[in-house]
């Protein structure tokens, strides 16, 4: 017996397009970090820094004007960049030139105006850091939706709460989700609140100290954030770094909770322990000298994904250790950061939408684990229960006795349970028998599991508004 959610007709073809979304979706992301995408991004920063400063009078308007119309790079050749590249060394100043031939003499002088590099490449890079992050918070709508839906269906479907490894209380599946969608619930809402720190323009000059450019340069980067729908950055020093590890951070801990989901259906699909298993479609093959083998190739992959995101978290700690007033070295390190982690999220998010999508859930295997250590799960209800005669301690020690015995002997706990006198002076076999049933016990796990059903859909809806 199994319960599957969003069940198909066809379930190869559901897998094939299924994954032909996600790859596709994924080279959307990866997209953003090609070179193509790295420089269009520059170009967008080098025409809002133009608009900005026409506004100002800094530059004529017809000079901003023009550069806004040819900062595409489907107008520059490549070639003549490349060829830059190789001659220079710089990441920047090649594009400049390309951008200024195309310009003309009258315009082109205008490009860049009291601008270093890092301002355009550090506000570039947060350009496309931005919309991965808008996917990202899509991404976890969808994931709230499903896991929603899982929860009210699972709220009631009685399994062994395990801690240490061991069989502890009774639990629901629909609570364990609920906890899922407690921690991703929190993970948007630092999502949210580091977006005014994080997303910003920078235009502060050589070392920082707006030299260039004085007053009138803040008011310039304060325009460049409107035109680029950004913050501005309140010192644009190139030594400042915590913003970028900062969310780093925040995508490591998200990747973190969706190891643990992963991690946990991966344990639960085990043989002995069969209560649910990730979306294995027909024709999918697990092993080739293992006919059998239905592995957890999702899973892991979350898992190995999630991993590597926080290996990223040290290198983005020593990025901050700049030196001086800037340093390129602590440059390459948080681009090489930020650029695979989003790559990472992307895929990690991709991967828990496709297991929890389509997760078979087995109840009666849930059930049938409960029975495992033949009531002793229980033991909890009944110390309670007794203890309300014989105080807690004691009523402790009368049920770990028989609790023991039952180990120890190999024997049903209801049977040793019979054989504490003060037990059965206090309650009769049938009231034994009814407090051994662990479907009684399970507390407020159903409750959990409506209420963070709700908090998540009405997030999911608050996110795709």
């Amino acid at each position: 017996m199994f319960t599957k959610f969003n069940k198909s007709k066809n379930i190869i073809i559901e897998f094939i397009e299924g994954k032909k979304l996600m790859e596709t979706n994924q080279q959307t992301v990866q997209g953003m970090f090609t070179e193509e995408a790295r420089f269009q991004s520059y170009l967008e920063v080098e025409a809002a820094l133009a608009r900005a400063q026409a506004k100002l009078g800094v530059i004529p308007s017809s000079a901003a004007a023009v550069i806004s119309e040819k900062a595409n790079l489907n107008l520059l050749k490549l070639g003549n960049i490349h060829d830059g590249l190789a001659k220079t060394g710089h990441p920047l100043v090649p594009l400049i030139w390309e951008l200024d031939r195309v310009c003309g003499p009258e315009a082109g002088g205008y490009i860049h105006w009291g601008a270093t590099t890092q301002n355009i490449t550090q506000t570039g890079k947060l350009l496309i850091v931005r919309k991965c992050h808008q996917i990202f918070l899509s991404q976890i709508a969808e994931l709230l939706k499903i896991l929603s839906k899982l929860a009210i269906e699972t709220k009631d479907y009685v399994m062994p709460g395990r801690t240490h490894g061991q069989h502890a209380v009774p639990a629901t599946f629909g609570y364990k989700v609920a906890v899922w969608l407690d921690e991703l619930i929190r993970h948007v809402d630092r999502l949210k609140n580091c977006e005014e720190r994080v997303f910003v323009t920078m235009l502060g000059g050589g070392a920082g100290t707006m030299a260039s450019v004085g007053m009138e340069g803040l008011e310039t980067q304060d325009l460049m954030a409107l035109e680029l729908g950004m913050s501005s950055m309140p010192l644009p020093s190139r030594t400042i770094g915590d913003h970028l590890t900062e969310y780093i951070t925040v995508l490591a801990m998200l990747a973190a909770t969706s190891s643990k989901m992963a991690r946990e259906v991966y344990t639960l699909m085990k043989q002995e322990f069969g209560e649910l298993e990730e979306p294995v479609p027909l024709g999918a093959v697990g092993s080739s000298t293992m006919p059998q083998k239905r592995n957890p190739r999702l899973c892991q992959d979350v898992v190995a994904w999630a991993a590597e995101v926080r290996t990223f978290v040290p290198l983005a700690l020593e990025a901050m250790q700049t030196e001086h007033e800037a340093d390129k070295t602590t440059s390459m390190m948080i681009n090489s950061a930020v650029d695979r982690t989003c790559i990472l999220v992307d895929q990690i998010l991709r991967g828990l939408c496709e297991i929890f999508s389509d997760i078979q859930v087995f109840p009666k295997r849930m059930r049938e684990n409960l029975n495992l250590s033949g009531g002793l799960i229980m033991s909890e209800r009944i110390m309670l229960e007794l203890g309300r005669e014989l105080g807690r301690q004691k009523a402790h020690d009368v049920v770990y006795d028989a609790a023991q015995n039952s180990v120890n002997q190999g024997r049903p706990f209801e049977e040793t349970l019979l054989e504490e006198k003060e037990l059965v002076e206090r309650l009769s076999k049938e009231e034994i028998t009814d407090l051994l049933d662990p479907e009684k016990y399970t507390g407020l796990c159903s409750y959990f599991a409506e209420e963070y059903s709700k908090k998540a859909l009405g997030l999911a809806n608050q996110l795709e508004e």
